[in-house]
């Protein structure tokens, strides 16, 4: 009865719940980078017309904002990545055992960072 509580891996359906919740974070995270690019596109063609008119303190604004759009857009990407990554590794039944300890990532902290490699415990030895 005991080898009940030591659980070593999620089962099928428990994973299922999990892939359920990444594809959607994965369709937001989508959009938003979309969102993110059509702000980016869009400042493009403003930035030109005032590049013509010669440099202002809008100009230094608008380019400090486009560089923190393009941060934005790259933070975007890379969660896309890890969660992309996350859904391989329950495809190939690893997802949820941190790579540190080898232990199961309890649920709660799944499905607040889905794309998590690592437990708490193994997260605050790092730091």
């Amino acid at each position: 009865m005991q080898q009940e509580t030591t659980k070593t891996r999620y089962n099928d359906t428990e994973l299922n719940e999990f892939r359920t919740l990444i594809k959607e974070k994965i369709s937001v995270a989508r959009e938003e980078l979309q969102e993110l690019a059509g702000t980016l596109s869009s400042s493009n063609s403003n930035g030109d017309d005032a590049a013509i008119a010669g440099k202002t303190l809008e100009d230094g604004s608008a380019t400090f904002e486009k560089e923190q759009t393009n941060q934005l857009a790259a933070r975007q990407k890379k969660f896309i990545e890890q969660l992309e990554a996350a859904l391989m590794r329950i495809e190939n039944k690893t997802y949820g055992i941190c790579r540190s300890t080898g232990k199961l990532i309890p649920a709660e902290r799944l499905r607040a960072v889905p794309h998590t490699t690592q437990s708490m415990e193994a997260k605050l030895k790092q730091a």
